[in-house]
């Protein structure tokens, strides 16, 4: 079993930057596709990115690729989501997700909801 803690969410201006933290536990941490996803008030769940087992592969939502970079440390078994010029808009609950056996193409696919395991969230708000 895997357990997922996230971190590092807060309020910040526009324009600024958060780094967020998924700590998981267990040793096959490894073996799992890792994913953020974000849910805003009143709104559905919505892929940000995810990240192979590797690290060699990642997939982002469009609106998302140009400012967000997902990134893995299987060694300190911790997933990041590093998030660039924020936007009011990206105000939302942000949970880390796993999957084994799976791709970051897979993970990205609308409507997908076949993840192992959850995080809690964590709560980001920016400010305009």
């Amino acid at each position: 079993q895997v357990q997922l803690v996230e971190s590092g969410g807060g309020l910040v201006q526009a324009g600024g930057s958060l780094r967020l933290s998924c700590a998981g536990s267990g040793r096959t941490f490894s073996t799992y596709t890792m994913g953020w996803f974000r849910q805003a008030p009143g709104k559905e769940l919505e892929f940000v990115a995810a990240i192979s087992w590797s690290g060699g592969s990642t997939t982002y939502a469009d609106s998302m690729k140009d400012r967000f970079t997902i990134s893995r440390d299987n060694a300190k078994t911790t997933a990041y989501l590093q998030m660039n010029s924020l936007k009011p808009e990206d105000t939302a609950v942000y949970y880390c997700a796993a999957k084994k056996y799976s791709t970051p193409q897979a993970m990205g696919v609308p409507g997908y909801n076949d993840i192992d395991y959850w995080g809690k969230g964590t709560l980001v708000t920016v400010s305009s």
